[in-house]
């Protein structure tokens, strides 16, 4: 059995805020940060200075690719997340139409990395939000830019309808 990582720091800077950004899309079960004790992915929220979202990240052994290596599909699915989350944060209620990932260095698994985002624009439903995976001193990993749609809340919630 695989034993389970527990000294993880994903603290974030003295000057950000703690934000339970997951909770602006309900209280389901993450994909990405649902397990906060688990091999996968660990994960905390923060808004920085400028009021854009912020997570810190850590790439358990389950996300491995590469040996030793995340496979970019945990990586798209991290950018997925804290970039739609983003435009949440923002006060878009939005679901991602597209995710373009460009993949610059491997990440080597069981680190903590640093996604920042930024809204690029808002025009009509379209939401442009723009991310980077890097490392705490600089090093990135992986960017994104996801397109966002905008959407009504209440078509979520209640589940799919035709």
């Amino acid at each position: 059995m695989e034993n389970t990582v527990t000294d993880i720091d994903l603290q974030g800077e003295a000057e950000w805020e703690a934000f339970d950004a997951p909770a602006l899309v309900g209280e389901t079960l993450r994909f990405v940060s649902g397990d906060q004790t688990g091999n996968r992915f660990r994960m905390r929220y923060y808004r920085n200075l400028d009021r854009d979202l912020v997570a810190r990240v850590w790439f358990g052994p389950v996300t491995e690719g590469p040996p030793g290596h995340a496979h970019g599909g945990s990586m798209a699915a991290v950018l997925d997340e804290v970039l739609g989350l983003a435009a949440w944060a923002a006060g878009y209620p939005i679901v991602v139409g597209n995710l373009n990932v460009s993949f610059k260095q491997l990440l080597p698994i069981q680190t903590v990395v640093q996604v920042n985002t930024r809204i690029e624009s808002a025009k009509g439903r379209k939401v442009l939000v723009h991310g980077e995976i890097h490392s705490l001193d600089g090093t990135v990993f992986a960017a994104g830019e996801c397109l966002c749609i905008t959407i009504n809340k209440e078509k979520i919630s209640g589940g799919a309808e035709s």
